[in-house]
């Protein structure tokens, strides 16, 4: 029983660093992401956002589709922060693409309405 103290704590978080900056993906996001389960809409584009802002563009495939099916949809918002992919490719911040275009605020707003637009920044 002593040899086991050591171990890891088990944490419902993945701390996430890209770029220099961590942030952190909580394990309901990843269960949110992948699930093939009913969710609500709101809540499944919130963990879809906190994967953006995490900067998880080098998870597996199907997250980076998600993510970016969610920016051109105008669902999601670029990031805080720019990031860097798995092939080392840059993605841009929210604040680095012009204004009305895919991933900014106004494309979201556009898309999705202000309230929508607000639920994505309070993430």
């Amino acid at each position: 029983m002593g040899a086991c103290k050591n171990l890891p704590q088990i944490t419902s978080a993945i701390p996430i660093t890209n770029l220099g900056i961590t942030t952190m993906l909580t394990l309901s996001d990843i269960n949110n992401i992948e699930t093939e389960e009913d969710i609500d809409e709101l809540e499944y584009y919130q963990s879809i956002q906190r994967a953006i802002n995490a900067g998880a563009w080098s998870f597996q495939g199907s997250y980076g589709r998600a993510m970016m099916e969610a920016i051109n949809a105008g669902r999601c918002l670029l990031g805080n922060n720019s990031a860097k992919d798995y092939f080392g490719n840059r993605i841009p911040s929210r604040h680095d693409v012009k204004d009305g275009t895919k991933g900014s605020e106004g494309y979201v707003d556009e898309c999705s309405g202000t309230d929508w637009l607000r639920a994505m920044e309070a993430v």
